[in-house]
């Protein structure tokens, strides 16, 4: 058995995943007092950070009925290799230079260095923060420091949704004649979309999606009269399209930069399901509110006019679809989107208000998913009831969110934990459609 790590960890740490403290097994977890001082900083607020830092604090008191977090709690009880918790009490700033201030930053650094120090016999101390800064300061002093890796997708490998794979001209033409064949490849994941190119002729080529239930590459069928007007201009939103209008698939997550389509084409598609097609009984759009640090309190007028710079990106692709379109449909709805909320057709809310309900039969878009962590992904995920789709849009490069980046971000999580099921399905979006400007300044800035 390798020799038990001591792992320090840092406030923000416990307000991403209070769970957190139960992530490392076999080895020893120490909190320091200051950084229990600044989860109690947190607990009054209405926030996702007061919540956690609630949660925490019962976390921590269920652990002191077992024993003294001062001496050390186990923290898997009859479990032979559990590691323990220890509140750590003191902080000796005498050993850091007296040019660093008196912070919670360096209290954990210095408690960094005094346990390297006391286990000279070879035990490996680890801050764990999500602070970079905090991060640097460590490493310069000699102290091991990373951040908290359980959540963690290596983004440069993260799934995409989409294969391409060359193949000879007559699986081809079987696959035009049988509109549907035998997979060519091995470990194609549920619904995940295959483009076969001719590998003597780039220009020929098929596409379709993997069927899991029949373990067949079935060829689609392509939305050509458009939805909403929305019309797909590109493959990537050909595959968006036929995953948010696949009614047997209850998830999809799609990933793209700005201007790739991603909540347009989930506004579309989900205005088509509760309107035409009478599949859910609401359109339900939702995003975080939190990324630009206001609370709403700040803002003045009543809940609708707090909310509104909020959903203002909401609103816009709502008008699109909605104001003045030449079909049948958009005219029915060509005054307002005000018409489908008074007719319980559609919603759009933040996401604070989410926990604790259940949302049965909705068409449920959660906007900007990138901003929310594993946890919060999991809170609005388990919302769903019965006969309910969830979309996620985001771009995992746009996080604001100061807890998470682009590698343990809730968006990026789902992508890669549902990839192998049957009622999933993921696209990542790459060609930018908004207007050429747009597109050149994503590319070029």
């Amino acid at each position: 058995m390798s020799m038990r790590k001591v792992f320090v960890l840092d406030t923000n740490i416990l307000l991403n995943n209070p769970a957190s403290i139960f992530k490392f097994d076999e080895h020893d977890v120490v909190i320091p007092i200051s950084v229990i001082e600044e989860i109690d900083t947190f607990k009054k607020d209405l926030s996702e950070n007061g919540r956690n830092a609630r949660e925490v604090s019962r976390i921590l008191d269920r652990l002191r009925e077992r024993g003294t977090l001062s001496s050390g709690i186990k923290l898997f009880e009859g479990k032979e290799d559990s590691g323990s918790l220890f509140v750590y009490l003191g902080n000796n700033m005498k050993i850091l230079p007296e040019l660093l201030a008196d912070s919670t930053d360096n209290h954990i650094l210095a408690i960094g260095l005094t346990l390297q120090k006391q286990y000279a016999d070879g035990r490996e101390v680890k801050i764990i923060t999500k602070d970079s800064n905090l991060r640097i300061k460590a490493d310069a002093f000699g102290v091991g420091a990373e951040d908290f890796e359980a959540d963690k997708v290596d983004i440069s490998h993260l799934y995409k949704g989409i294969r391409n794979i060359k193949v000879d001209a007559d699986v081809i033409n079987e696959f035009y004649t049988k509109r549907e064949i035998k997979p060519v490849i091995e470990k194609l994941y549920p619904n995940e979309f295959v483009i076969m190119e001719d590998k003597d002729d780039p220009n020929q080529f098929v596409y379709g999606a993997f069927d899991p239930h029949d373990n067949l590459i079935r060829m689609l069928d392509p939305h050509s009269e458009g939805v909403w007007g929305i019309y797909p201009r590109n493959i990537e939103q050909t595959f968006a399209l036929e995953a948010l209008l696949d009614d047997n698939i209850k998830l999809v997550t799609l990933s793209g930069g700005a201007g790739t389509g991603k909540t347009l084409m989930a506004i579309a598609a989900g205005l088509a399901k509760t309107t035409d097609e009478d599949e859910y009984q609401k359109l339900l759009v939702a995003r975080p509110i939190f990324p630009l640090g206001k609370d709403l309190g700040f803002l003045p007028g009543d809940l609708d006019e707090k909310l509104n710079p909020w959903m203002q990106p909401i609103f816009d692709n709502l008008e699109l679809l909605l104001g003045g379109g030449s079909t049948t449909r958009q005219k029915r709805f060509s005054k307002s989107y005000q018409e489908l909320i008074n007719q319980g057709m559609l919603a759009v809310e933040p996401l604070t208000y989410i926990r604790g309900r259940s949302l049965p039969n909705q068409f449920f878009i959660v906007d900007e998913a990138q901003n929310l962590t594993p946890h919060e992904i999991k809170t609005i995920l388990t919302r769903a009831g019965e006969g309910t789709k969830v979309v996620l849009t985001g771009d995992p490069y746009q996080i604001d969110n100061p807890y998470i980046d682009s590698e343990n971000n809730g968006l990026t999580y789902v992508i890669e934990r549902f990839r192998t099921e049957r009622i999933a399905a993921h696209i990542t979006l790459q060609r930018g459609e908004r207007s050429e400007l747009a597109t050149l300044a994503a590319t070029l800035l």
